[in-house]
């Protein structure tokens, strides 16, 4: 790998789980007012890049693939989604690279047929939640045909933990609720569909250890480390990611909100023993997602 102090991946690529389009699609148009509060909130400009140009970043830092995340959010922000054949058509003009995971808008009458539909007919690796975005509680009954129509397609779902910086610092939030963010209402679906696999997206502040607790406790529940840079995940995730939860949580950035050289800069500074940084950034994503 290019970045120092990991070499241990030897010519095996690091993956990153996580991934969002660094183009007008998902930055302007699915994300609107709500993305650009959270840039304002951070310092951050709202620039778009092509394709070849996130690849050509995520190579230079050692990085093979990504998980490229679909997002339909429309019924609760009125904002358009980033199109499921969207999403396939870029994963078809750089298969080597993304992995194609489609979204489905819980609050639309066709969700599950629009499910069926993102892997028999686009062929898409599984399902991206944003509950806060999107609205809604997926412990409740009403979403458990959709869950169980994804269950029985065998692909994985990803959903966000904890608090979301969307409509950061703006009246009311734009109306978005953090307390769908909440990780124990993931572990009602967990219980339920045993044989669905499920990633918690990012240290799932501020329910973290409700977060490791599921992890631990459910078998088909992981976690990635995107949305936070390193040096800022709380020390006791940290702990749990060399130890109890080694083979269960996963590299991932949040990109374009965090990008891959730095952030694989800061986690080459923790003392994580060459087997764990392998498992964090490799072996574990190749066992979730089915990799060669």
């Amino acid at each position: 790998m290019s970045v120092d102090g990991l070499n241990v991946l030897d010519d095996k690529q690091a993956i990153d789980t996580h991934a969002h389009q660094p183009t007008s699609e998902f930055l302007h148009d699915a994300g609107g007012q709500m993305m650009q509060d959270a840039a304002d909130r951070f310092g951050s400009e709202m620039e778009t890049w092509s394709y070849e140009e996130m690849i050509e970043e995520y190579h230079d830092a050692g990085v093979g693939k990504a998980v490229l995340l679909g997002w339909d959010a429309e019924t609760n922000t009125g904002n358009p989604p980033v199109p499921n054949d969207y999403v396939a058509e870029v994963r078809d003009e750089h298969p080597e690279f993304f992995i194609g995971f489609g979204s489905v808008d819980p609050l639309k009458d066709d969700c599950v047929e629009e499910a069926i539909r993102c892997v028999e007919d686009l062929d898409l690796s599984g399902f991206k939640f944003q509950q806060i975005a999107q609205g809604f509680d997926p412990s409740q009954p009403e979403y458990e045909q959709l869950f169980d129509t994804i269950e029985d397609l065998g692909v994985p779902v990803v959903f966000h933990g904890g608090n979301s910086t969307l409509g950061a610092c703006s009246p009311g939030g734009r109306g978005l609720q953090v307390k769908y963010g909440n990780p124990m209402l993931i572990d009602d679906v967990a219980a339920r569909h045993p044989e669905l696999q499920i990633l918690i997206a990012h240290p799932a502040y501020p329910w973290e250890k409700e977060q490791l607790a599921i992890c631990q406790q459910k078998g088909n529940v992981y976690m990635d480390l995107s949305g936070w840079m390193p040096r800022y995940i709380d020390d006791q995730v940290l702990h749990y990611a060399k130890s109890l939860l080694k083979d269960k949580v996963m590299f991932g950035t949040d990109y374009p909100m965090l990008e891959p050289e730095p952030w694989l800069e800061q986690f080459a500074e923790l003392d994580f023993s060459e087997e764990v940084q392998r498992k964090i950034l490799r072996e574990n994503a190749v066992d979730f997602f089915g990799l060669d």
